[in-house]
């Protein structure tokens, strides 16, 4: 008889539940969060695992490596669906998730996340800290210049260099107080500056060694973050059945309710990367405003543009991109501008 575990974790525990092939509680109990300590509880109970599942969350990338390398049948399930499931219970409790896990591993009824490689994981995390940093950067050059206004500095658009120049030629018309606390930013300032050159002449140097990084960047408006962020997403192209799906998986695809006679399409449904949707969306922008060269994918947006407004248009391209992109990862090739044919030319 095969069993299936449930695991519902949490930073210091993880809960854990065993059910039978009839659905029926064998074994219930406790473990701190770690693999091996998981991987202990598991054995003492002499039973044959056939499926644990963890939902997906910022520690099951880990522990489900980390248990499947201790011969544990771990699997990855999405925990936004899950949570329809487990809501069906009148009592949420840790002990309940956990035997809803377990039953949703029993019946099937769950949804695997693709677990991504070491260095999709680690090139992802090298594109979030830089985003941290450059977040905290704008947040204290806001600050800066809102301090300042108190003394009726106004300080003018200006790039990195000449930002700590200009408000450093303001600081001798302040008080010494004021200057002080200002200083101190422009210090932390002048260093975040420095730390995001540095990864970024680190994202450059892995982006040079990496030909798919090259590819993409060929497409219009696709920048070396994009690029990278992109392919740090995707991962194993050979995933997505169709090119057309990843534009469903960054949540870049209009929500659909449909019932007897009712049929309503939505906005966007915004499932996936955030961050991802941000970087395709502006690209499609770039493209659509910026891109001087004719291009299929162009022309096609312009329409949409001319039609909708340049809103929908940037969000439709971005999509379209993330499609055209998948292509030239599973094809290996270069992005193709097209032949412009009188027709498009006119519209154009």
């Amino acid at each position: 008889m095969g069993y299936y575990v449930g695991l519902d974790v949490s930073m210091k525990e993880t809960v854990i539940c065993i059910v039978n092939e009839k659905g029926e509680s064998v074994h219930k109990g406790r473990a701190k969060t770690d693999p091996e300590k998981i991987f202990q509880h598991l054995t003492h109970s002499k039973f044959k695992i056939e499926k644990a599942g963890i939902e997906s969350g910022s520690l099951s990338h880990w522990l489900v490596n980390e248990l499947k390398k201790l011969g544990v049948p771990a699997v990855c399930i999405d925990a936004r669906k899950m949570a329809a499931v487990l809501s069906i219970r009148v009592n949420k409790t840790d002990d309940n998730d956990a035997r809803g896990i377990a039953d949703a591993m029993r019946c099937g009824m769950y949804t695997e996340v693709s677990q991504k490689s070491q260095i999709a994981v680690e090139t992802n995390t090298l594109m979030q800290c830089r985003k941290t940093l450059v977040h905290q950067r704008v947040q204290l050059t806001n600050s800066i210049r809102g301090y300042l206004k108190a003394y009726g500095v106004r300080l003018s658009s200006s790039g990195e260099k000449e930002f700590a120049l200009k408000v450093r030629n303001s600081l001798p018309a302040i008080f010494e107080i004021a200057c002080a606390g200002i200083e101190s930013l422009l210090c932390c300032y002048e260093k975040l500056c420095e730390q995001i050159r540095e990864i970024e002449r680190k994202i450059t140097d892995l982006a040079e060694g990496d030909e798919d990084v090259k590819r993409l960047m060929t497409v219009p408006g696709v920048g070396l973050i994009t690029a990278m962020t992109f392919k740090a997403e995707i991962d194993d192209p050979a995933r997505f059945k169709k090119s057309r799906d990843v534009g469903a998986y960054l949540g870049m695809t209009p929500r659909q309710y449909s019932s007897g006679e009712t049929h309503k399409q939505g906005h966007i449904s915004k499932c996936g990367s955030s961050e991802m949707r941000t970087l395709l969306t502006e690209a499609g922008l770039v493209c659509l405003t910026r891109s001087k060269k004719w291009s299929r994918v162009k022309a096609w947006g312009l329409k949409i543009m001319r039609k909708h407004g340049a809103k929908k248009a940037s969000v439709a391209m971005g999509r379209k991109l993330a499609v055209i992109m998948h292509r030239m990862l599973v094809e290996k090739k270069d992005f193709v501008y097209g032949e412009e044919t009188l027709k498009e030319a006119k519209v154009a």
